[in-house]
């Protein structure tokens, strides 16, 4: 460069995006290697605020049901994980045996359950480690997925998920519900999905004021359940897993068939 000229600087990305653009580079692509930016497509953001997340699940599992009996708490589900429609994978459990004193279910996105369970196993083996003899309590786990899952709502990206959380804390049964805004309830019996409306009336219909039920007649309302939704729901199957916490520990159980009974549909004319 001769002294007294000045430089003219090049401009660095010629007809280049505006500021506050979007622009879709992997369809551009060959205009950006080519040096013509001119080429790349422009992106129109999704929302107003840019990009959206999901706002629906896709692959699903449907109705979890929770008991608590005298002396622990069961959680059944059914083993079936739709996308959409389509009842695509049929073998796979719901139910989960956290530790000895601690188990859940989940209803809702299972691609959302399997990276929050990444995050459950990785505690569990925490737990492990500092080797102190302490577990996770199902209280401490219901409350953190109250956090988890509020948290995740607020930042507009929730957990597609309901969970149903049980166990033994202190020597005494533990049953609560988390849902994807976080809201959360403890009561003697639970459900997520379709069992709010058809398994929750045949569990109270089991209730007396000031007694609990049995391990067995747990059981047998159980059954019940899951043979009604599997009648009823149509994203349901008749293969189910029990999961069982007593002072004992926790064992998942099954899987199971219902007691299937289509006499019925003899009756049943027009279609």
């Amino acid at each position: 460069m001769y002294a007294g000229h000045h430089a003219i600087p090049q401009q660095f990305w010629s007809n280049g995006p505006a500021p506050g653009q979007f622009y879709n580079f992997t369809g551009g692509y060959n205009g950006l290697a080519t040096g013509n930016a001119s080429q790349c497509k422009e992106y129109t953001a999704p929302g107003l605020f840019g990009t959206q997340h999901s706002s629906s699940p896709i692959t699903t599992g449907t109705s979890v049901v929770g008991i608590k009996f005298d002396g622990g708490v069961m959680i059944a589900a059914d083993n079936l994980v739709s996308y959409g429609s389509l009842a695509r994978y049929q073998d796979v459990e719901r139910v989960f045996k956290v530790n000895s004193k601690t188990i859940m279910g989940a209803g809702g996105d299972f691609a959302d359950f399997q990276s929050l369970k990444r995050s459950i196993d990785q505690k569990i083996v925490e737990d492990l480690c500092h080797g102190d003899d302490l577990e996770m309590k199902p209280k401490s786990l219901y409350n953190w997925l109250t956090r988890v899952f509020y948290n995740r709502r607020s930042r507009i990206n929730p957990l597609w998920l309901e969970m149903v959380v049980g166990g033994m804390d202190n020597g005494e049964p533990f049953l609560g519900h988390v849902d994807l805004r976080g809201r959360a309830y403890v009561d003697d019996v639970v459900a997520t999905g379709f069992g709010k409306h058809l398994a929750l009336p045949l569990v109270r219909e089991q209730l007396v004021e000031g007694q609990k039920l049995t391990q067995e007649q747990a059981s047998d309302v159980l059954r019940k359940c899951m043979e009604v939704l599997y009648y009823r729901d149509c994203r349901s199957m008749p293969k189910y897993s029990v999961v069982v916490c007593t002072k004992d520990g926790s064992v998942v159980q099954g899987p199971f068939n219902v007691n299937e009974n289509w006499q019925l549909a003899t009756m049943v004319k027009g279609y």
